[in-house]
């Protein structure tokens, strides 16, 4: 069964400085319709201003993955991590038992615009932590390239989750087919362009919510960039 989750759909907030589209409820956004798929529980696209962040907050028992597509998030924590986060990287924190951090928007004339995304922990109370890798487009292009994983397969980022997360750049006749677990549930998210999943076409900023199937098609990409979750029942 696939079922599309538009763009147009999601929860939107404009806080001037910052622009969201929740795929999830989050924050003053609330569906109980679309609560989380599986243990995926944020899908955030954000905008941030120049000059503007989120100041110094915290979480806990969360799996957390920045993934940027324009622009540089500026991130620092109370484990010691100061890092820019350039389009490539595939940030990944381990909220654990305690975290506070800040991102930013230090660019002039700039705006970041990135994903913000949580997944719910396999385990909790275990102490925070904090990878970054870089993945560059040869890895990506017509193709789906694992970014982050519960064991740090083929060089992902690790995350202490059942989730897997591939990272694709598709365009004109590339294909891409990949085998799902019927038990397990696949949300597959657009990020830009137009791309077709199993026969249905996306543009950017649809999702389509994967369950009880076994082939995963991507093809007819029109400089399409996805991000497809293998998820937890």
């Amino acid at each position: 069964m696939l079922t599309l989750r538009r763009s147009q759909d999601r929860g939107h907030a404009d806080h001037g400085w910052l622009k969201s589209a929740h795929s999830f409820s989050f924050a003053g956004y609330h569906d109980p319709e679309h609560m989380g798929f599986g243990n995926l529980r944020v899908i955030n696209e954000d905008r941030i201003a120049p000059g503007t962040g989120f100041g110094t907050h915290g979480h806990r028992d969360m799996e957390i993955i920045s993934y940027v597509l324009s622009g540089n998030l500026a991130h620092k924590d109370s484990m010691g991590n100061v890092k820019g986060i350039p389009p490539g990287d595939v940030q990944r924190m381990s909220a654990g038992r305690g975290v506070m951090h800040s991102e930013f928007n230090h660019a002039e004339g700039q705006t970041t615009h990135f994903l913000q995304i949580w997944i719910l922990p396999n385990v909790t109370g275990i102490p925070p932590s904090y990878e970054q890798k870089s993945f560059a487009e040869t890895e990506k292009r017509g193709q789906l390239r694992l970014v982050a994983s519960p064991d740090g397969a083929s060089g992902s980022v690790t995350v202490h989750a059942d989730a897997l997360l591939y990272a694709g750049l598709f365009d004109g006749d590339e294909t891409q087919v990949l085998s799902l677990d019927a038990k397990r549930k696949t949300y597959v998210h657009l990020v830009r362009g137009e791309l077709t999943v199993n026969g249905q076409q996306l543009s950017g900023g649809d999702a389509a919510l994967i369950e009880g199937e076994t082939r995963l098609a991507l093809g007819q990409g029109r400089d399409a960039e996805v991000l497809v979750f293998d998820l937890a029942p």
